[in-house]
């Protein structure tokens, strides 16, 4: 035992007992003169695992033997270079897991909001159709290709031969709106709805929403809410019942030297004396019912029996105009009248030709 374990054991045994003051302690510490290593181990020292990436060995600085040391600016640049990757990195994991939203094609704000800096570019971006399969597409949208080209000429044939003029059912749909709504099925049946559906046919939406809204049916409810669906469908779907403002053909037909019509001069009848309608006012020409199918429901009987009963279910369906058509089909109805009344088919009892010869007196 040399002389320097001689004193940590003699400081060890000052340290245990409380009598021996502190001002031996110190003095005995002081004469301690420790190695800068250590002789002994109390257990075996810890080593890094080699490396087994010689690329990385190499790289790196501090493998290198005669490596040369970083000055603080060199460790600063380093520094805010890793930290660049690291949020680029980052950057395009966001770009490629989080999906942007976006508004409608209709929007009028979408040409603003429009940006393209946060979607992701380069081998991050994928094509929206990379993933679809062309032919089994075709297979599906062009079935029967030669048919296809066949239309398609005759089509173009047809828009020669009119010379560009529209025939009348093209011009219906392109100067007149409508929309179809179908309801879901109401537990009732088709001998209850078809009464609602004969009352609000030919009525203004406003009208027939009206009508339900007080009607002591219980189904009419039911009805007074598609109508309210339906009529927020047309507005924002087709345009219609928008006034003079919203109408895109309104300019395009109309004089601005003619007068408009007088409350008293509209062609129709079933509205209240002194109100003329809007062309763009909302109507249901059409209303009719749908069977649905039958539930199941248990009818409970005396002694333990049960019958199933079975519920049906009808569905309503509503076709939406607007006033500027009923007027046209009002305005062919009579022609049609005058027509046929004017025609050759009608018999007269004398012909038709000018009177000639007049005399003064009767000639018999």
């Amino acid at each position: 035992m040399n002389s320097h374990q001689v004193t940590l054991r003699r400081a060890c045994r000052a340290c245990k007992s409380r009598s021996s003051p502190s001002v031996d302690l110190s003095r005995l510490i002081s004469t301690l003169h420790l190695r800068p290593t250590r002789t002994f181990h109390t257990s075996h020292p810890r080593s890094d695992p080699p490396s087994s990436d010689p690329v990385a060995s190499k790289k790196s600085p501090a493998a290198a033997p005669n490596a040369k040391p970083m000055t603080p600016q060199e460790r600063m640049k380093a520094a805010q270079r890793r930290a660049q990757e690291k949020l680029s990195e980052q950057r395009k994991e966001y770009e490629a897991t989080v999906k942007q939203g976006g508004l409608a094609p209709s929007s009028a704000f979408g040409v603003e909001l429009d940006s393209r800096a946060f979607r992701p570019t380069g081998l991050l971006a994928e094509e929206p159709f990379a993933k679809r399969n062309p032919t089994h597409m075709e297979q599906a949208l062009n079935p029967r290709p030669e048919a296809r080209l066949r239309w398609q000429r005759k089509m173009v044939i047809r828009e020669i031969k009119h010379r560009g003029r529209l025939n009348k059912t093209v011009r219906i749909a392109r100067t007149e709106r409508e929309h179809v709504s179908r309801s879901h099925f109401f537990k009732t049946s088709m001998k209850k709805l078809a009464p609602l559906a004969r009352q609000i046919a030919g009525k203004s939406i406003d009208e027939a929403i009206l009508q339900m809204r007080f009607s002591n049916k219980k189904v009419s409810q039911d009805v007074r809410q598609h109508l309210i669906q339906a009529r927020n469908e047309a507005i924002v779907i087709k345009g219609m019942g928008l006034g003079r403002a919203g109408s895109e053909t309104a300019d395009l037909h109309t004089d601005p030297s003619e007068t408009p019509p007088l409350p008293h001069q509209t062609p129709l009848k079933t509205y209240k004396k002194g109100e003329a309608p809007d062309p763009t006012d909302i109507y249901i020409a059409q209303a009719w019912t749908n069977r649905g199918p039958y539930g199941q429901e248990p009818d409970y009987r005396a002694r333990g029996r049960m019958y199933v009963m079975r519920p049906p279910h009808t569905g309503l369906t509503v076709l939406l105009k607007e006033e500027k058509t009923r007027t046209r089909e009002k305005a062919e109805k009579q022609a049609k009248a005058l027509k046929k009344r004017l025609g050759k088919s009608m018999w007269v009892h004398l012909p038709d030709r000018p009177v000639t010869a007049q005399r003064q007196h009767v000639l018999w």
